[in-house]
């Protein structure tokens, strides 16, 4: 017996005994999770096919072609709108010159004095711009401006549905409020695309990261290309406004020896735009429904502008940046046009910007009309305005040429083409219809086209130059440009019916005085001779009405401050408003971030959270200072 119990305990010995359940769970858990953090590590831990540095380039590539699809959609806009304006506005006053056409369709309207008045509210309402135009801007922003704008002037179109004084009058006066913010805007939105295409190119650079302003002379190549891409687009507007009277008007057109009938003499020896022009132009008068087709066209084309506005162009600045330069306070808005004109590089453009207005006005009235429909006929207009518009755009690719030549060379070779020009004209005085000066008269319109392109492009990119690294002062700066040129074509309005030869000598004296000051500013320049900039305050969000005003004397000028000046005031503005940074801190930890425009890729966040934590510990340190001064 004892030797059997012994051999079963063996037996038993040499099997193993399951364990119970529990323990195999246990253990069976323990593995999985193992295995599960080990899946967790290698899923958030650094990949090995992930390139930071390659990805961040990717994203600032994706940047740069943003930026030039906004360079493209704002002058496609551009175009757009000014191509439906002239080519409605153009068709609108052949029509109600018409005699048959006022008499026949609106005979107690008195559509004559309704054209007088909307002229006059188109022309006189834009010499006001300069009081609001940098208000509107700061407030709605640059894109909304342009956005308003090209709404207005399809107000304007809508308004040719039902034409009666209270229709057509207001809104001519709309699109003279909105001429002067429109043109200052787009200006304004093409330099800043250059400079956010440069802050892109180079976002690795310490002064793109840190938010300081720009080297001299960084980003203007990148200037003379956006706008020299602007002009050669928008200059095709002139050839799209005339596609109305082409394939509309042209037809129903008298021929020119009724046109011309009692025209004895044009050119330089005229006074007026066409003494003795017929009343009556139109041989039949076109359909109701086909004028009402092409307005609908026409508003189509409207509305397409402001969907451009609205979707294709991106915001000129980041919301943060909206809100510092509206932050300065609306009575320093208001006077800070005024202030800028004591920078002498403004007031010696100031020729030139007048005569920017002059020649374009001219080229499209006085020379189209009076050289012209005197010698060719009403149906040749179309033909001399599309050649001119053709050579503007043609030739506003040569300011491409500023990549390699002095500044200069621009301006001054549309100067010398247009002196000469009006030279001849001054001389020339041809016969009334005579269809054997086509020629002479197409090329006129083509070297005025290349001194227009020379001029508009050249003056743009200069103003791009000059203020290039002070993005908070364009708008400004191209208000005034805009508002002088609005000033110019006022004069142009009053000058209608001068002798042809004081018109003329009007010009070429404006342009002589433009280059003569022009010469003076670069001398100064040359010999760095300083200017005068209004200081802009700091940004206050927490203070309200103008009370910062006593501490921040935007009168006062930034040549006139030291540098020792800036940096204490700055280190005193960053012990005032530690508090004010952190709870901007832990709002921007909410979904906001700092840093320029477009430095917000996950590599450039972190720099910035970095630095802004460096600065708001020196700032404590500051204050630790700052109390035991006091307490001493």
């Amino acid at each position: 017996m004892d030797a059997a119990d012994q051999e079963a305990m063996l037996r038993d010995g040499d099997q193993l005994v399951e364990p119970p359940n529990g323990v195999i769970n246990e253990l069976l858990n323990v593995g999985q999770n193992d295995k599960i953090q080990g899946q967790m590590e290698e899923f958030l831990g650094p990949q090995a096919e992930y390139n930071e540095d390659e990805e961040e380039r990717k994203y600032y590539r994706r940047k740069r072609l943003a930026v030039i699809k906004n360079v493209l959609a704002a002058s496609v806009g551009a175009m757009i709108v000014y191509s439906v304006y002239m080519g409605l506005l153009q068709m609108q006053l052949i029509l109600h010159y018409d005699m048959t056409y006022r008499e026949v369709k609106y005979s107690t309207l008195g559509l004559e004095d309704i054209d007088r008045k909307m002229l006059m509210g188109i022309n006189v309402t834009p010499i006001m711009g300069l009081l609001y135009t940098p208000v509107l801007i700061r407030f709605l922003g640059t894109k909304w401006m342009m956005f308003l704008a090209s709404g207005i002037y399809a107000l304007f179109v809508s308004t040719n549905y039902w034409e009666r004084y209270y229709t057509l009058v207001p809104s001519a006066v709309a699109i003279g409020v909105a001429i002067v913010p429109l043109w200052a805007s787009l200006g304004n939105y093409i330099t800043r695309m250059a400079q956010q295409y440069y802050e892109y190119v180079n976002y690795k650079e310490d002064h793109v990261q840190e938010q300081k302003k720009l080297p001299k002379g960084a980003c203007h190549k990148y200037i003379i290309v956006f706008q020299s891409v602007f002009y050669i687009i928008f200059h095709l507007s002139f050839v799209f406004a005339q596609f109305p009277m082409r394939f509309v008007l042209n037809d129903t057109l008298h021929d020119d020896e009724h046109i011309l009938f009692n025209v004895h003499s044009c050119g330089a020896q005229i006074s007026g735009v066409i003494p003795g022009i017929n009343t009556t132009v139109l041989k039949n008068l076109p359909r109701s429904m086909l004028l009402i087709h092409v307005e609908s066209v026409l508003m189509g084309f409207a509305f397409l502008a402001m969907v451009i506005f609205l979707v294709l162009c991106g915001a000129a600045y980041r919301p943060t940046e909206e809100i510092d330069l509206r932050s300065i306070g609306w009575g320093n808005i208001f006077q800070l046009p005024f202030k800028h004109l004591r920078d002498y590089r403004l007031r010696l453009l100031c020729p030139f910007f007048i005569y920017s207005g002059f020649e374009v006005v001219f080229a499209v009235t006085g020379f189209s009309l009076s050289y012209g429909v005197c010698v060719l006929g009403l149906r040749k207009l179309w033909l001399l305005v599309v050649v001119y518009g053709l050579s503007c755009s043609i030739f506003s690719s040569l300011s491409l040429c500023l990549l390699r030549l002095p500044r200069w060379v621009c301006l001054m070779a549309g100067a010398a083409v247009h002196a000469v020009l009006l030279v001849v004209l001054l001389a020339f005085s041809p016969p009334p219809k005579s269809p054997e000066y086509l020629g002479a008269l197409l090329v006129i319109s083509v070297l005025w086209g290349l001194g227009t392109a020379l001029n508009k492009t050249g003056v743009s990119i200069l103003l791009g130059m000059l203020y290039a690294e002070e993005k908070e002062r364009l708008d400004f700066v191209f208000t005034i440009y805009h508002w002088w040129q609005a000033f110019a074509i006022f004069i142009v309005y009053l000058w209608s019916h001068l002798p042809m030869r004081a018109k003329l000598s009007i010009l070429l004296a404006t342009l002589l005085l433009a280059c003569c000051c022009y010469w003076v500013m670069e001398r100064r320049l040359a010999t760095k001779v300083p200017f005068r900039l209004p200081r802009i305050p700091r940004p206050r969000h927490k203070v309200k009405g103008y009370r910062y005003l006593e501490e921040d004397n935007s009168d006062e000028s930034d040549s006139e401050r030291s540098e020792d000046d800036d940096k204490e005031e700055e280190e005193e503005d960053d012990v005032e408003h530690v508090a004010e940074e952190m709870g901007a801190e832990d709002r921007r930890e909410g979904g906001q971030d700092d840093g320029v425009q477009g430095v917000d890729s996950p590599k450039a966040r972190r720099r910035g959270a970095e630095g802004h934590r460096h600065r708001r510990e020196d700032a404590h340190e500051k204050d630790g200072v700052r109390e035991e001064r006091e307490g001493g």
